[in-house]
C-alpha cells in the first residue's frame, strides 16, 4: 500500500531553470523535428488527410496543431506577435471543430511550409525569450511534439493494420503476501487459486520511493514529487510476451468468466473479442502483447493468479536506485530519468524515435536494463536486494528489461 510521508518540498527543488541553454533548446527543437517529420516520409495523401478512427484526428491534422501551438504559446502569448495564419486558427485549434471535420486540409507540403515559417520566427524569438522564466514552457512544447508523435504512429497503424490499436503492455503482481507490479513472463502451471511462481522474477524491497519529477521537462501530470512508502514486491523481468498471452487464449480465457470482473465479462459480452485487437499472428511470440483493453489485462492478470500494478509501483521499479535505504538516501540519491540511469535514450536503449515502426522483441535492448544490486545475503541476486541484507557495489546479472518505450503500460489506474 502506498503512504504519503511527510516531505519538505524544499529539499526536492525544481532543475535550476539558467540549465537551459539557447544552444540545447535550438539543438532538441531540431531533432524533435527531425523525428516528426520522418514519420510521414511514405504517407500517401488519403492517409494523410482521412481519420482512421472516430476517436483519432488524422494525422495532417496533428502536424499542423504542432506548429499551430508552438506559435500561440510562444510568439502570441509569449513574444506578443499578431496571431499568425489566422486561416489556420479553426483548422489547427484543439477546442474548434469535431475530430471528424478535421479531414478537409492542406496538403503536406503547405503544412510544412506553415510549420517551416513559425519555426523560422520561433528561431528568432528565442534569442530573446527570457529562458529564466520561460524555460518549462520550451519543455513542454517539446513534449507536446512528442507526444503528437506518438499518436501519429498510433494512427499510422490503424491505417496500415484494420485489426490494431493502440498499443499496451502488462504488468502484473501478487496479491499475497504484497500486491506487485510484474512484466508477467507466463507460468503455464499458474490456474485461479493457485500459488504463482517467482522464477524469472526480480523483488523490490519495501520502503521510500520518491515518485514523480521536477525537472524543466516533466509536464503537469508528473509534478509534484511525492515521497512514498510502498511495501515490497515481486516484479518480471519482461513484459507479457504474444507467446504468454497466447495460453490464456487457447486455454479458453475468453469463454471463462471466472477469469473476468463482473464489470469486465458484461464489457466482453458487449465486445465480442477473442483475440488482441493489435495480434500479429505467428513469429511475434517474443514480442510483447498489445491491443487489449483494460479488462483484457485485469482477466489475464487473474489467469495467473496475479494482478495489475499500481502506477507508484510501476515507476518505483522502473526507478529503482539501489542505494535506497531511507528517505535521506533518497534525496542524496534521486530517481533516475530513465531505467538505466542518466543516460538519454537512444535506438539502442528502447524502441525510440520512430526506428522500429513495430514493436520489437522483448529481448532485444541490453543496455535498457534496470540495475538491481546483489547483495551478500542470497545466491538469488537475481531477485534484487532481500531482507537485512547490506547492498554491495555490484549489479544483478538478470534485471528488468524492456520496462521503457516499446508499448504503453496498464496499471489500476488505467
Amino acid at each position: 500500500m502506498s503512504k504519503p510521508i511527510s516531505f519538505n518540498r524544499s529539499l526536492a527543488s525544481p532543475s535550476s531553470v539558467q540549465a537551459a541553454s539557447r544552444h540545447h533548446l535550438e539543438q532538441t527543437l531540431a531533432q524533435t523535428r527531425a523525428i516528426t517529420l520522418d514519420l510521414f516520409e511514405q504517407v500517401d495523401p488519403d492517409t494523410f488527410r482521412l481519420q482512421a478512427h472516430p476517436d483519432f484526428s488524422p494525422v495532417g491534422w496533428h502536424l499542423g496543431h504542432i506548429g499551430f501551438t508552438e506559435g500561440l504559446w510562444l510568439l502570441e502569448k509569449q513574444g506578443g506577435y499578431p496571431p499568425q495564419f489566422p486561416e489556420y486558427r479553426r483548422l489547427f485549434a484543439a477546442d474548434s471543430l469535431p475530430k471528424a471535420e478535421r479531414q478537409n486540409l492542406p496538403t503536406y507540403l503547405e503544412i510544412c511550409d506553415y510549420l517551416k515559417q513559425i519555426r523560422l520566427q520561433v528561431q528568432d524569438y528565442l534569442q530573446l525569450a527570457p529562458l529564466k522564466t520561460q524555460a518549462r514552457l520550451w519543455h513542454w512544447l517539446l513534449q507536446h511534439e512528442s507526444q503528437h508523435c506518438e499518436t501519429i504512429a498510433w494512427i499510422l497503424q490503424l491505417h496500415h493494420h484494420r485489426q490494431q490499436s493502440h498499443q499496451v503492455s502488462l504488468g502484473l503482481s501478487f496479491d499475497k503476501p504484497s500486491v506487485a507490479p510484474m512484466q508477467q513472463w507466463l507460468n503455464l502451471e499458474t490456474s485461479l487459486g493457485s500459488k504463482p511462481t517467482t522464477a524469472n522474477m526480480v523483488k523490490i524491497e519495501a520502503g521510500p520511493f520518491l515518485m514523480g519529477n521536477e525537472g524543466l521537462e516533466a509536464i503537469d501530470n508528473e509534478r509534484s514529487q511525492q515521497l512514498l512508502t510502498l511495501d515490497s514486491y515481486w516484479i518480471d523481468q519482461y513484459p507479457v510476451s504474444q507467446g504468454d498471452y497466447q495460453q490464456f487464449i487457447e486455454s479458453g480465457g475468453y469463454q471463462n468468466p471466472d477469469w473476468w470482473s463482473a464489470i469486465g465479462w458484461h464489457w466482453l459480452q458487449s465486445h465480442p473479442v477473442t483475440i488482441p485487437y493489435h495480434s500479429r499472428g505467428e513469429g511475434n511470440h517474443n514480442h510483447p502483447v498489445c491491443g487489449v483493453s483494460y479488462y483484457e489485462a485485469e482477466a489475464y492478470a487473474q489467469f495467473v493468479g496475479k494482478r495489475l500494478p499500481t502506477e507508484a509501483e510501476w515507476e518505483k521499479a522502473a526507478r529503482w536506485h539501489p542505494h535506497w535505504q531511507n528517505s535521506e538516501a533518497i534525496l542524496t540519491y534521486p530517481p533516475r530519468k530513465t531505467p538505466w540511469g542518466g543516460e538519454a535514450p537512444t535506438p539502442e536503449h528502447c524502441n525510440y524515435g520512430g526506428h522500429h515502426p513495430q514493436t520489437t522483441p522483448i529481448d532485444h535492448y541490453p543496455r535498457a536494463k534496470v540495475p538491481m544490486v546483489a547483495t551478500t545475503y542470497s545466491a538469488m541476486s537475481g531477485n534484487g536486494p532481500q531482507p537485512g541484507s547490506i547492498p554491495i557495489q555490484a549489479f544483478s546479472p538478470t534485471p528488468i528489461k524492456d520496462i521503457l518505450s516499446n508499448i504503453l503500460t496498464i496499471t489500476i489506474e488505467s
